[in-house]
């Protein structure tokens, strides 16, 4: 794959990898930088390394080697699935699975599962490593997430999704005790300007997020709550609630880096709801998930009774 690139005026003087970056989406920094080591990127005809800054005028030409995926295994799982028809299917995300292969998962992931269960008759709009996957949920959030089975199911989903006309609501423990029963946070989340795995709030590159937060229940140092999705970037309840210094119980990318229970795998963080218009009836329809054995046991410990 061949990309072009002329710099103007507004984007002079910034590093060429950064550029890139913003450039090329879905490429990484790091992606970016062993390309102009390994020459596949040149500015006016010449090699340039990753600290160069680009000047107005600039053509810049990337030669991007095409990605070459391994083939994905059909596995045997017992799936719990949800709901299901022609078109597409809802499934119980269990904690410490992985939607869809990347390196170090190309087996055991939910796409693996499906991939055996469907037997291909899933959409193929995001390529051999995320067949059927529209969006997905982090690997120790359970929960429901919906799988399309056709590309026109596909394109209806993301288009709702695209629209934030999809019901998202998430059932989670926080750290301390929030005195409103509502509220909404409205702040933008980007790429965490340093730290490549995590995301932040980012006023200067971030996309509008929105959650809405509902109070359950309150304990003496935690409180359950609901939180509703109006928009759903990567992270964004773990983001959002830490931003407001009431991390998720559990989480140890975003909270404090030791969990006062050690048994507990990830974020206490569950898809509990999803709603949306399906795609051949055009009919209304909510699918839910009670919540896991782990999510139940900690709340019976909080209220102080026998699970």
């Amino acid at each position: 794959m061949n990309l072009n690139f002329v710099v103007s005026e507004e984007e002079q003087d910034i590093r060429i990898d950064k550029y890139l970056t913003d450039c090329c989406s879905g490429m990484s920094r790091s992606f970016l930088q062993k390309l102009l080591k390994s020459g596949n990127i040149l500015v006016d005809g010449k090699l340039v390394k990753s600290s160069y800054k680009v000047s107005e005028g600039n053509q810049i030409s990337c030669q991007v080697p095409e990605a070459v995926e391994p083939e994905i295994l059909a596995e045997p799982m017992d799936l719990d699935i949800l709901y299901e028809d022609q078109s597409v299917l809802l499934v119980n995300k269990p904690k410490g699975m992985v939607v869809h292969p990347a390196a170090g998962h190309l087996s055991g992931t939910l796409v693996n599962g499906l991939m055996y269960h469907c037997r291909g008759q899933l959409s193929g709009i995001n390529g051999v490593l995320r067949p059927g996957i529209v969006h997905r949920i982090d690997m120790d959030t359970t929960g429901v997430l919906i799988v399309c089975k056709n590309d026109f199911s596909h394109q209806h989903i993301a288009a709702q999704l695209k629209e934030h006309s999809i019901t998202r609501r998430y059932q989670a423990i926080v750290y301390g005790v929030l005195k409103e029963d509502y509220m909404t946070i409205d702040a933008p989340i980007g790429r965490h300007p340093s730290e490549r795995k995590k995301m932040s709030i980012n006023t200067k590159n971030g996309k509008r997020a929105v959650t809405h937060v509902s109070v359950l229940e309150r304990f003496r140092n935690y409180t359950y709550i609901e939180c509703r999705l109006e928009t759903g970037r990567t992270h964004q309840i773990r983001v959002h609630m830490a931003s407001i210094h009431h991390p998720l119980v559990g989480d140890m990318l975003y909270g404090p880096g030791r969990s006062p229970f050690s048994e507990l795998q990830g974020q206490t963080l569950h898809a509990g709801v999803l709603g949306f218009i399906h795609p051949e009836s055009g009919q209304y329809m909510e699918i839910a998930a009670d919540l896991p054995e782990y999510f139940e046991a900690m709340l019976c410990k909080l209220r102080n009774i026998k699970y």
